[in-house]
């Protein structure tokens, strides 16, 4: 199937890694020209290196932290710099600490609310009249799939995270009219860093090792396995293509039928 992105420009923001990486793969893979972003220089420059020449795209890698204003301003900046336009954003962040409410002093909030929600709010304020002037664009955040079933002890994520979903639904609305989608994807327990992080901090919570705690996830997941960052991916690239183009203000979960919700 051609998505019909070959030639446009995608920012991809966390994407030296995990999931924010498989995106960026999956989008070169159609043709798209590559903005990709992350704190850390080396595994940024290398994921672009990698990238470009699997796939022979153009890709301007910007080391950024989404999370500071000055961080969103140097990244979007250096893409209309090099490119002239973003046509497609992926906004991605690595997950604030977990814990329960009584855990978490102002200081980790308002640090949680910069990474996950402000981060969202200005890298699309800084594209978006480009896509309403142009009459096309694609919004997709990276969520959870807290949003739609909260998860024990990420009190700052389930939080957070459904604040971008209210968001990103309300704005999906107001864009529409200009050729915009606004969607949500949501990935389940996934073979990333973060998965491996979250066992870490289980085990050490309840005395378990990491393995019993990965194995119950697995045991609550229909597909009894944990999912593979390339399969978020396939999911993440169609709804960035002009093949989604009557698809918006949507949430679509990646997590082999862990959330047992209806909707």
């Amino acid at each position: 199937m051609d998505l019909g992105i070959k030639g446009k420009v995608a920012l991809v923001a966390a994407a030296s890694k995990g999931l924010g990486r498989a995106v960026a793969e999956e989008l070169a893979a159609e043709g798209a020209s590559l903005v990709l972003c992350a704190r850390g220089a080396e595994a940024l420059q290398q994921t672009a290196a990698a990238i470009e020449a699997a796939h022979g795209v153009p890709v301007l890698a910007v080391v950024a932290d989404v999370s500071t204003l000055d961080g969103v301003a140097s990244v979007t900046k250096a893409a209309l710099t090099r490119f002239g336009q973003v046509d497609i954003l992926v906004t991605n962040a690595g997950g604030p600490p977990s814990g329960t409410f009584e855990q978490h002093a102002p200081e980790a909030w308002e640090a949680a609310t910069k990474l996950l929600l402000t981060s969202v709010i200005e890298l699309t304020r800084a594209v978006l009249p480009g896509m309403k002037e142009r009459g096309w664009g694609r919004i997709l955040n990276i969520t959870s799939i807290a949003v739609k079933q909260p998860v024990a002890g990420l009190m700052l994520s389930n939080s957070l995270r459904a604040a971008v979903t209210g968001f990103a639904r309300t704005l999906a609305t107001e864009v529409a009219p200009f050729g915009v989608t606004v969607n949500n994807i949501l990935p389940g327990y996934t073979r990333t860093d973060r998965v491996e992080h979250l066992a870490q901090a289980t085990a050490d919570r309840e005395g378990i090792s990491t393995e019993d705690a990965t194995a119950r996830w697995t045991r609550e997941i229909p597909m009894q396995r944990l999912g593979e960052p390339a399969e978020f991916a396939a999911l993440a690239a169609f709804l960035c293509s002009a093949r989604a183009s009557y698809i918006t203000a949507s949430s679509i979960p990646v997590d082999g039928g862990w959330i047992k919700a209806l909707l």
